[in-house]
């Protein structure tokens, strides 16, 4: 594994603010309205202090305790959108700058403060229906899915608090090099076998879809 020296931020630290009507039939509630909040947030191996997921068959859990989305790909979505996408948006429960989420590698690790907390990088999100609805925008799961700026779900080794203002420190990338955009757009199949070969504890839906990557299969991008 190698470091990267540059360190990124976390711009804001958000949680759920109300449980909605998810506007689908498969979960009829939902946890996406995330919001910013001011003090430092315990973060613990299932996820942050006063979040909720409502869907916790593909949110929550162990390899998707984080989610983090970079507020660069979020600003090109504000521009295409011609609206203002604040923080927590996206359902996210970081908001950050200066650092790779959906071109971070698979199994890189990010030191976050000074207090202790290190997340793992884990894979893509992959939109949902209740994102679309959420949304307001027509075709949304489609054209989300068509960028591939999916940010990054994140497993915590390390629990410890976060909160805005605190550096985010790469201290170690593996060496397969497979980011999170490879594995969910499938660029790349050759590199995504050896990540399955050499990636430890990998999620079980992130090597699913590795190794149907691998074989050539489609993989759903919604579900």
């Amino acid at each position: 594994m190698t470091a990267a020296p540059n360190p990124g931020r976390v711009d804001a630290v958000c949680v759920v603010h109300e449980i909605r009507a998810s506007g689908t039939r498969r979960v009829p509630v939902t946890g996406i309205d995330k919001r910013p909040v001011d003090d430092a947030v315990h973060v613990g191996g299932l996820g942050l202090t006063g979040d909720r997921q409502c869907d916790t068959e593909h949110h929550g859990g162990r390899f998707k305790a984080v989610y983090a989305y970079g507020d660069d790909e979020a600003r090109r979505w504000a521009d295409d959108l011609g609206r203002d996408l604040p923080a927590g948006w996206f359902g996210e429960n970081l908001r950050t700058s200066g650092i790779a989420t959906s071109d971070a590698v698979i199994g890189e690790r990010w030191r976050v403060g000074d207090a202790g907390l290190l997340l793992e990088v884990t894979g893509p999100r992959t939109p949902c229906g209740t994102f679309g609805v959420w949304s307001g925008e027509a075709g949304w799961v489609k054209r989300f899915s068509a960028r591939g700026d999916t940010g990054v779900y994140l497993k915590v080794i390390d629990e410890g608090p976060v909160r805005a203002g605190d550096r985010i420190v790469v201290e170690d990338v593996p060496e397969h090099g497979v980011t999170v955009r490879d594995l969910f757009t499938g660029r790349d199949p050759e590199r995504i076998a050896v990540m399955l070969e050499l990636q430890d504890d990998l999620s079980p839906s992130v090597a699913d879809k590795a190794r149907r990557r691998v074989a050539g299969r489609e993989v759903r991008v919604a579900y």
